[in-house]
């Protein structure tokens, strides 16, 4: 079975062609720039790198210019349309809607646009996507994987703020969380390679990057999450300031006379660690600045790992223990510091955290980083969000 994984931004579109049979990923790359001038399009499959430039007025022509590439004659891996079989979409929301995957169907599609004022800035994009394949592919199975599901069965006591109810019943302003495709696959990854059954485990996983969050997943259930009703909340990020006292917003708007909009650019998209080093927002670039002696580069790191440490202890402290953590993301896969400072001092809890193999094992493979006598077991597991989707499209296009 063939599927094809699309993940729509409002002006990018991302894409992997799996074969289900042995889950090998067939093709993928990206559309950039659609709708703006300078479109690209990538392409990567059999060692084979292609990269095309012209104009995307759309998300349709955007997949019209992906399925030249996949059927070309030279280059392609498929003879035709008809050799997929589904399409799978990420969605950012599912809200308290949809609490698992879902088979694309007008009703769903519908409710699914509902959902649009609660991820204003992704969800149009995520229902394009899903228009433009419904238009190339018919009635092909078609399923939306939502980012909010493996969240969507947290207890009350952990989901809800303590604002009136009625904020919750009458507006729907609760814990949502995010990543939820990235901490479902790296927890089940994690149970398997562990040989024990999920439901047996207290696992954190780490899900660390430019937007970074932490799940509490006890018994392969996500029961609590760091991010909130949208993804600035939690631990600070690439530019999202992470978790913060409510009144800041006052105090912002008395000293710049800025409205609501202005503030909420100023806490997603000048804050976290660019807001803090003043440089960037990349962590490669944060350790170059601190290699240069950038005094507030090394607060930054030191901000953040401290930041992921607290989750840690409270999430240990929410689920009784603690038998694996997990990091995973962009930072977490890859940087070496990151990993260090968040373990540092965590002996306590019962790990014997490997410093030394921290620092040199080889990128992008599964790591176990712990000693082998860890109480705790500490591991490096690489996501996969695309597999999940793919799973979860295959199981129910069927």
């Amino acid at each position: 079975m063939k599927i094809l994984v699309v993940n729509a931004g409002s002006s990018s579109l991302k894409y992997q062609l799996f074969d289900m049979d042995g889950e090998k990923v067939l093709a993928k790359g990206i559309c950039e720039k659609i709708g703006i001038q300078g479109s690209q399009v990538k392409y990567k499959a059999n060692g084979i790198e292609k990269v095309f430039e012209g104009n995307l007025n759309d998300h349709t022509e955007a997949l019209n210019k992906v399925f030249e590439c996949l059927t070309n004659p030279e280059y392609g891996v498929i003879k035709s349309f008809d050799d997929i079989d589904a399409v799978g979409h990420r969605v950012l929301h599912g809200g308290e809607t949809f609490k698992a995957s879902a088979l694309v169907t007008p009703e769903v599609l519908e409710e699914i646009e509902k959902l649009i004022p609660l991820g204003p800035l992704h969800m149009p994009a995520n229902v394009s996507g899903i228009k433009a394949c419904q238009k190339i592919f018919g009635s092909k199975p078609q399923v939306a994987v939502f980012d909010t599901a493996f969240h969507a069965n947290m207890p009350a006591e952990a989901f809800l703020y303590g604002l009136p109810y009625e904020a919750y019943t009458d507006w729907k302003v609760r814990r949502y969380g995010f990543h939820g495709t990235s901490h479902k696959y790296v927890s089940g990854e994690c149970a398997k390679i562990m040989g024990k059954d999920i439901k047996d485990l207290r696992i954190i996983t780490c899900h660390l990057g430019n937007g970074s969050s932490l799940s509490a997943v006890k018994g392969g259930i996500s029961i609590d999450t760091s991010m909130g009703l949208t993804p600035i909340a939690g631990v600070m990020m690439g530019t999202r300031c992470g978790d913060i006292d409510p009144s800041i917003f006052e105090t912002i708007a008395e000293k710049t006379g800025w409205g609501v909009k202005e503030i909420v650019n100023y806490l997603n998209k000048k804050s976290g660690i660019f807001g803090i080093n003043g440089v960037s927002s990349d962590m490669r670039d944060n350790e170059a600045e601190i290699k240069k002696g950038n005094k507030r580069a090394e607060l930054a790191i030191n901000m953040l790992a401290y930041q992921i440490k607290k989750f840690i202890g409270a999430y240990t402290a929410a689920m009784g223990g603690v038998d694996a953590i997990v990091f995973t993301g962009g930072i977490g896969e890859n940087d070496a510091c990151v990993r260090e400072k968040v373990m540092t001092g965590l002996e306590y809890l019962g790990i014997d955290f490997n410093f030394d193999y921290n620092r040199t094992m080889l990128r992008g493979t599964v790591e176990l980083i712990s000693n082998s006598n860890s109480k705790v077991k500490v591991y490096r597991i690489p996501t996969d969000e695309e597999l999940v989707i793919a799973r979860d499209t295959m199981a129910l296009s069927k």
